[in-house]
């Protein structure tokens, strides 16, 4: 295949000869660049005044890294704002939390655009165009108007609004039109890539064709690629950690009683206020569970400087501290709630001696969190994945325990019913969805992603040629 480029709104230069951490973005990227060899570029983590000339070049094994700051102007308002405040929760079907202002939006594109000025450059002529994520939704149209013919994909990692949420944002037009730029639109799952093509066909007036759109004569292709793990790492990691002084303290601490875990970033989507009024309303119906259940959760700190996310730790912390002072008793204390990071290595020997993972974001678009608990099971006595059916994962991870995030009660059932289950049927779910996994893990992903961009480029040039 041709020189791959890469860009995504973050980037993390790797020290030589530095594997990445198993799971997530950056190891299916990194695989693909590893590959295929080319440039990774995006934004290095840093904030400050002055920006230099060009982006700062690093070459680790085989692979280049161009990265760039972000000014405070252009991280309050183009990351903060514009991206989390305005389509982080319109994509995840939160409207009453968007918060719109012009400074946002405009922002929003002139950071784009000092993108393409910069990445620009850095073409040779021969590649494909890989972009990540809604950061830079607008960069394929600031690429073309460069004069950048090569053909560019996109991925969406978050889910893609409906139609008719899509229309509560200011300046939506404008925005699907620059994402009906790319050669290549994929999405975690079908039920995005329907909302997608409806939006393009109703609120621009495109024509649906085989694999995608026509929208102003020109064919713009959509893919539904769910992003995977790599099992057999996990599952070694898992296995390997659980022999660690962390893990047997976790052990030891529990003595015989169940854990149920659930582990993710600190965000209003991802439904931890609803998890703690569940295993509260667990506790209330199921008497037997109470001294034998310890639910424990890891939010791990996300965006410090947007006030929506202090006010989130305050209530979970407070939920907590209610359901311990309602419960707990000398010698069992039910909720263990810790706003902080673990390595990944003790995360997964945590998820590999839980009864339970609990996973319920109230809308996402995959969530890696799902998959890497089935991952790290012992194939032998599993435990039993209870799983939000407004996760992307659950199209695929059919035979978890899927409830309605929104349920209370519903959701204290799936409990009980993960805790009360036999270990004949929890080995049973856990190889259908392990075979889910291997199947479509994510080397799977980035390598059926990138044939559906070269047939869309190969589609492209033969086009041109016809013309």
């Amino acid at each position: 295949m041709s020189r791959l480029v890469v860009v995504s709104n973050r980037v993390t230069v790797p020290k030589s000869r530095q594997k990445p951490q198993a799971g997530g973005l950056a190891v299916a990227l990194s695989g693909a660049l590893a590959e295929y060899g080319g440039l990774w570029f995006g934004w290095d983590g840093r904030v400050q005044e002055t920006l230099p000339g060009a982006p700062e070049r690093t070459e680790v094994d085989g692979i280049t890294y161009a990265t760039t700051p972000l000014t405070p102007y252009e991280h309050d308002n183009y990351y903060a704002g514009y991206s989390n405040s305005v389509l982080w929760p319109l994509c995840h079907f939160m409207l009453a939390r968007m918060e719109y202002h012009g400074d946002y939006r405009r922002s929003y594109e002139a950071v784009n655009e000092r993108f393409a000025d910069e990445l620009t450059p850095l073409l040779e002529g021969d590649e494909l165009i890989w972009v990540n994520d809604y950061h830079l939704v607008p960069l394929a149209r600031a690429l073309r108007e460069r004069g950048v013919e090569r053909p560019i994909g996109f991925f969406l990692h978050i889910p893609f609004p409906s139609y008719g949420l899509l229309k509560a944002m200011p300046g939506w037009r404008d925005w699907l039109r620059a994402l009906a730029t790319y050669d290549l639109v994929g999405l975690q799952t079908a039920e995005d890539r329907r909302a997608l093509e409806t939006s393009l066909v109703y609120g621009l007036g495109a024509q649906w064709v085989e694999g995608g759109v026509r929208l102003d004569g020109q064919i713009v292709r959509t893919t539904a690629r769910p992003v995977g793990v790599d099992v057999e790492e996990l599952a070694e990691l898992a296995a390997d950690s659980t022999g660690s002084r962390r893990v047997n303290r976790l052990v030891e601490s529990l003595g015989a009683r169940d854990l149920i875990i659930g582990a993710e970033r600190l965000d209003y989507s991802k439904g931890l206020p609803h998890r703690f009024d569940a295993y509260e309303r667990l506790l209330e119906e199921q008497r037997r569970r109470r001294g034998r259940t310890v639910f424990m959760q890891i939010a791990s700190p996300s965006r410090e400087n947007i006030g929506e996310y202090e006010i989130l730790r305050e209530t979970l912390e407070a939920r907590a501290g209610h359901i311990n002072g309602r419960f707990a008793d000398f010698d069992w204390v039910p909720t263990r709630y810790m706003n902080k990071t673990f390595a990944r290595g003790s995360l997964l020997g945590f998820f590999r001696i839980a009864r339970v993972g609990f996973v319920t974001p109230l809308r996402d678009g995959m969530n890696l969190v799902a998959k890497e608990f089935v991952a790290a099971q012992d194939p032998a006595d599993p435990g039993v994945l209870v799983l939000s059916e407004l996760a992307g994962a659950a199209a695929e991870l059919e035979a978890a325990v899927i409830v309605n995030p929104y349920d209370r009660e519903g959701m204290a059932a799936g409990l009980e019913q993960a805790l009360s289950m036999s270990r004949a049927e929890r080995i049973e779910r856990w190889q259908q969805m392990i075979e889910v996994l291997t199947r479509n893990s994510l080397t799977a992903w980035r390598r059926n992603y990138l044939a559906d961009l070269e047939a869309a480029a190969a589609e492209r040039a033969d086009a041109e040629v016809h013309q």
